[in-house]
């Protein structure tokens, strides 16, 4: 008889075994694994593409922001003409000219382009990558009735594999190195294959699960389950900010203290949410504070907005799908005046696609528009760190990201601006904002490892993404 197989707990299998593959760590070929699972490249055990771990020398660069103001010029720290940046041992070694590259280290050619820290999406629902385009017509309840609550409990755990991997590396491809994903609740099996599915992608990301009080034990064992092993994972406690809930929203907030992790709430998203009284749910729980992220927070009161400044509470601004739901325009340039540390989301499937370029110009131009003011915040430079060092900070990760200061992590994107949409050259800083598009992103670095490079996702078969996604996308529009 052939020997027993080992068992396989789900630490093991998420974290890897012997930085093997998964299918190759179950004993069965590539490319589907005991659960189904088609991955997206031969990953090692720290969840990095095999081969990928030398050193890399970004040489000449035209332009880089660093969004630290002690590594260059002026509050986006630029540095221009001819500018090296090393990434060594996963983190921003170096940045200066004519840096020498470490023996055996990647050196990539990136004369004419623009380097910067790569982008972090503050709030997402990258399941409803199965939904997109649904309910056009529809505000926020109809979209939560008509596609969201409908669709959610008819994906199982292969196919939310399959549709959660094809957003992941949809917001890679535009340029976002850190996702905040809030995610509704699904089955304790269907939260491994979600978690794979983002680190297979590659980018950090931020897991923010929601359960309902009865459910609030699976959170903190998927915590430990699931994203601890990960190097590139972290938790929050999602929960509904609500007065008739207010019981259930301190449990949550008490498991949040309880893993040493933030709240992530939607907070006034539409106009007929001021009768749940969030905030007076959230103060009541004693949840009000930085361990607080709200979500979009269209409809603060001027006292409210005050009082998210005076308490620290961390906002995600997401004006795209705000757009797109009619649901409103947040009072950005108040809580920006009252110190509220903001960031930008882009918000799932009522964002459509992933587009950190198109969701900076929406911030900056809606308000704008709203105020008639061209110089209101954000302002171009405003958004740009919000769309990086800010979303870091709402995170409470400024040490480790956001910036391309040394000793932080290699979080880096790099464009291409000579394109027919980008060139000629007038004031580039404002170009990134107004004129970029996800094709302008040619390399991707998160924790110093490639994935994208060259304007391809090297380790990634995207036309077998694409087609496994079409068939989960088939199946569930056949179910609902």
């Amino acid at each position: 008889m052939p020997p027993p197989k080992p068992e396989l707990t789900r630490r093991a299998v998420l974290a890897g075994i012997g930085g093997l593959p998964l299918a190759a760590a179950a004993g069965m070929p590539e490319p589907v694994s005991p659960a189904g699972r088609e991955p997206a490249a031969r990953r090692g055990r720290d969840g990095a593409p095999a081969g990928d771990r030398t050193a890399t020398l970004l040489r000449g660069a035209e332009l880089v922001l660093t969004m630290d103001p002690a590594v260059g010029e002026g509050p986006l720290g630029t540095l221009e003409n001819g500018v090296d940046v090393l990434l060594r041992d996963g983190r921003i070694d170096a940045v200066g000219r004519r840096l020498g590259a470490p023996p055996g280290a990647r050196v990539v050619d990136v004369r004419g382009k623009l380097v910067l820290p790569g982008f972090v999406d503050l709030h997402n629902h990258l399941w409803q990558a199965g939904i997109r385009g649904g309910c056009a017509d529809r505000d926020l309840a109809g979209w939560l009735s008509g596609c969201n609550r409908p669709a959610l409990p008819r994906i199982d755990a292969q196919d939310m594999y399959r549709l959660v991997l094809l957003a992941a590396l949809d917001v890679v491809r535009t340029g976002v190195t850190t996702v905040v994903d809030w995610v509704h609740p699904i089955p304790y099996g269907t939260t491994e294959r979600y978690v794979r599915a983002l680190a297979d992608a590659g980018p950090r990301f931020v897991y923010a699960a929601y359960q309902p009080a009865s459910g609030l034990p699976l959170v903190r064992k998927a915590a430990a389950e699931f994203l601890d092993p990960l190097p590139l994972a972290s938790a929050q406690v999602a929960s509904r900010a609500a007065w008739p809930d207010r019981a259930e929203l301190r449990q949550c907030r008490e498991l949040a203290r309880e893993l040493g992790v933030m709240l992530n709430c939607h907070v006034l998203e539409r106009r007929a949410d001021r009768a749940d009284q969030p905030v007076r749910a959230l103060r009541w729980a004693g949840a009000f504070g930085p361990g607080l992220l709200m979500n979009h927070a269209v409809h603060l009161t001027a006292e409210e907005v005050a009082l998210t400044g005076a308490h620290d509470v961390r906002v995600a601004y997401c004006p795209l799908s705000n757009m797109r739901l009619g649901s409103g325009i947040a009072p950005l340039p108040a809580l920006h005046r009252h110190g509220v540390r903001a960031g930008l989301g882009q918000d799932g499937g009522t964002n459509d696609t992933s587009d950190m370029f198109a969701l900076m110009k929406a911030a900056v131009g809606l308000q704008r528009a709203r105020h008639e003011d061209a110089s209101v915040h954000p302002t171009i430079p405003a958004v740009l760190r919000m769309a990086t060092l800010g979303g870091a900070e709402c995170l409470g990760m400024a040490d480790r990201i956001g910036s391309l200061t040394p000793g932080k992590r290699a979080d880096v994107v790099v464009l291409d601006p000579g394109t027919l949409n980008f060139a000629p050259r007038f004031d580039w800083t404002s170009q990134i904002v107004l004129n970029g598009q996800p094709p302008n992103v040619t390399d991707v670095f998160v924790d110093g490892r490639p994935l994208k490079s060259g304007g391809e996702l090297p380790h990634v078969d995207v036309e077998r993404v694409i087609h496994e996604a079409e068939r989960a996308a088939a199946r569930l529009r056949a179910a609902v």
